[in-house]
């Protein structure tokens, strides 16, 4: 459930790293309960975003508030509301896992324990091992549980699992839809692995050059585009199939595979009865999804 208040309000924020224009007139508000899904190559922009929201990256122009601060301006008190997960996180490497927990959670007055407990024992992490001798799937787990660990209000997690097992993403996945039971969390996932988001999100921020190509809800971003097989029950396909706004269509003599965008599938339904044509829709996959977006 979205509970409608904005916890981050970014207005027209530029940001260039010399001459790569990283976010170009971002306009976002991302509200209390959101589970969002943060989408685009290597470069779009989405690393810089998120590290814009956190105040660790000042904007060239544009505001980005954060709990009601200006980003760079967050105290503590709003620090500690947010978890933040990315890939090259830095972790003390000389503590062991044990020690380097309970330094982190000293910090918080509502350390989560019966849900450390619980990740320590789904994720298999050895408490007794040095923190710089893990492996780079180990240290993401426990990066993780450094994040969640104090119930923060807001999680980023940029590319949080990319360095996990498909067994300890599938974990992972289920951790996820755990914490989103509380109405009042807001979560931001950044991934490359959209097989897994497109189970949690319901927003999707799809980004390509710094510029945001589509802000929407995830139900209507798969709306927006339908796949379905066209087969003749009487003879060749016309030349000419009568479907506006055709995203890609593979077609031989008697069937064709076709993509289109903004089509209600009562209407393809009635047109394949013309055709005396059976159809068969089938939903797109984000991945898929993605890729029509950003090509």
């Amino acid at each position: 459930m979205i509970n409608g208040d904005s916890i981050v309000k970014i207005r027209n924020v530029c940001k260039k790293f010399g001459k790569i224009q990283a976010l170009d007139n971002i306009d976002l508000d991302i509200k209390r309960g959101e589970i969002i899904g943060l989408l685009g190559a290597n470069g779009a922009g989405k690393s810089t975003l998120l590290r814009c929201i956190i105040g660790l990256y000042p904007a060239d122009s544009g505001k980005c508030i954060t709990f009601d601060t200006d980003a760079l301006k967050l105290t503590p008190t709003e620090l500690g509301r947010i978890g933040y997960v990315h890939q090259e996180g830095e972790l003390l490497n000389w503590m062991t896992v044990k020690q380097l927990i309970r330094y982190v959670s000293a910090y918080y007055e509502k350390w989560n324990h019966e849900l450390e407990e619980i990740y320590i024992k789904d994720f298999d992490i050895s408490l007794k091992d040095r923190v710089g001798s893990l492996s780079p799937g180990q240290r993401q787990k426990v990066a993780i549980l450094l994040a969640i660990g104090f119930d923060p209000e807001l999680l980023i997690l940029d590319e949080p699992a990319s360095a996990l097992d498909p067994v300890a993403r599938s974990r992972f996945l289920d951790l996820l839809l755990q914490i989103i039971q509380d109405d009042n969390r807001t979560i931001i996932i950044s991934s490359h692995i959209l097989s897994d988001i497109e189970k949690v999100i319901d927003r999707a921020l799809i980004m390509r050059q710094g510029s945001m190509l589509r802000d929407c809800g995830f139900d209507d971003l798969r709306e927006e585009f339908t796949r379905f097989t066209l087969s003749s029950l009487n003879g060749y396909l016309p030349d000419e199939l009568p479907f506006k706004n055709i995203v890609s269509c593979e077609k031989n003599n008697n069937q064709a595979v076709l993509t289109v965008q903004n089509a209600f599938p009562e209407k393809l339904e009635a047109e394949a009865k013309t055709l005396n044509c059976e159809i068969d829709i089938k939903p797109l996959s984000l991945d898929e999804i993605y890729r029509i977006v950003v090509s």
